[in-house]
């Protein structure tokens, strides 16, 4: 009887793998990216990063946030509010103040208008920032910070500050509002919540 090797056949790359969701940045990995792209002056780069972050937009919403969708007159708003592409509903988000610089600081140096893509594109076939080059960006941004390229990806800029929401508030339907979806169930399997979570969430729960 000939092994997986010899007879041609290769065992499959999940074996034995929890397969699931990209995973979430970790804090210090936030932090470790945002100092470095700030050292290194890439302006855009730390704009992207920051609002990704805040925002929790898939990728095809945020790449195509116009200046004016989180402007209010000459200064980025604390709070905005975008139709999401796939769902066709509306979502809101916030703006902290470290993202509201680092966006204010890329509108000047590009010298963008209110009508203005936030993210143009470097190639003239797209009036925006593509998703395949954002995910280029990204991909860069893991290796930059060490980690496997593998397990991240766009997915883990919307999941991040989702998760860190949840793991410090257990509240699954602020959440579930935040990143705009219409079910609960949704929520739960987009954060990959476990069978912990659950028990302990039941254990602090009296009738």
């Amino acid at each position: 009887m000939g092994t997986a090797a010899t007879d041609g056949h290769r065992e499959p790359w999940n074996k034995g793998k929890i397969v699931g969701q990209k995973a979430p940045f970790k804090v210090k990995e936030i932090w470790a990216l945002r100092v470095r792209l700030q050292i290194e002056n890439r302006v855009r780069e730390l704009a992207l990063f920051d609002l990704g972050i805040d925002s929790k937009l898939r990728g095809c919403d945020l790449v195509s946030l116009k200046v004016r969708d989180i402007c209010h007159g000459d200064q980025v708003a604390s709070r905005a509010m975008v139709m999401q592409h796939k769902t066709k509903r509306p979502v809101q988000f916030e703006i902290t103040p470290p993202t509201r610089e680092a966006v204010q600081n890329w509108i000047k140096q590009a010298a963008l208008r209110s009508e203005d893509f936030l993210f143009p594109s470097r190639f003239h076939d797209s009036p925006h920032l593509g998703t395949r080059q954002y995910a280029r960006i990204v991909e860069g941004w893991v290796e930059e910070l060490g980690l496997d390229r593998a397990d991240y990806g766009t997915h883990s800029m919307r999941r991040t500050k989702a998760t860190l929401i949840y793991r410090r508030t257990k509240n699954l339907r602020a959440v579930q509002l935040l990143l705009g979806h219409s079910k609960l169930e949704s929520t739960v399997r987009y954060l990959g919540i476990e069978v912990d979570d659950a028990l302990e969430i039941s254990e602090q729960t009296e009738i």
